[in-house]
């Protein structure tokens, strides 16, 4: 969906960062994930990780320690919010066509099971999505889920975003 020679500053620098020599792969998706915490401040608080950046699917994980806890000791429900929408917004910034533009309206989750070790936060869409008739803009629900270590979903959803013309 990314127009041909029109790849997002974010999918180059990820690009860029995660194809570093073996040892320092590692440092440089790590230094990707410092910086797009930057982006919106707040994402810096769940110091998210990124595993896997391309057009219709992100990846990161939200490390488990203290400062992201609630009281029983499990990831707190808004670092998982924030995780989700860290990833749903490097999908959609690595996602959508060069003449549109993106902005959340909403959240829709359930959590379904306690969040007791990192948590991967995954974003997807799929390719038609993003190129569907444009008009005055149209919402664009992105699917949204969180996984424990051991595979178990402990939150799921949809994100959704309105997409618009470039003006």
């Amino acid at each position: 969906p990314v127009a041909s020679g029109s790849m997002s500053q974010v999918l180059s620098l990820w690009r860029t960062a995660s194809s570093l020599p073996v040892i320092g792969s590692s440092i440089g998706t790590r230094a990707f994930s410092l910086a797009f915490g930057q982006k919106a401040p707040y994402f810096s608080s769940i110091r998210p990780r990124f595993t896997v950046l391309e057009p219709d699917h992100a990846e990161l994980v939200i490390p488990k320690r203290r400062a992201v806890h609630n009281h029983i000791g499990t990831v707190h429900a808004i670092a998982l919010c924030n995780g989700l929408e860290a990833a749903m917004g490097a999908l959609a910034e690595v996602t959508i066509p060069s003449d549109r533009r993106w902005i959340p309206q909403g959240m829709d989750v359930r959590y379904t099971a306690k969040a007791t070790s990192d948590i991967t936060c995954i974003a997807e869409t799929d390719p038609e999505q993003w190129t569907a008739e444009l008009g005055d803009g149209y919402d664009l629900p992105v699917r949204v889920r969180g996984t424990r270590d051991d595979g178990t979903v402990v939150i799921e959803g949809t994100i959704n975003l309105w997409v618009s013309p470039k003006r």
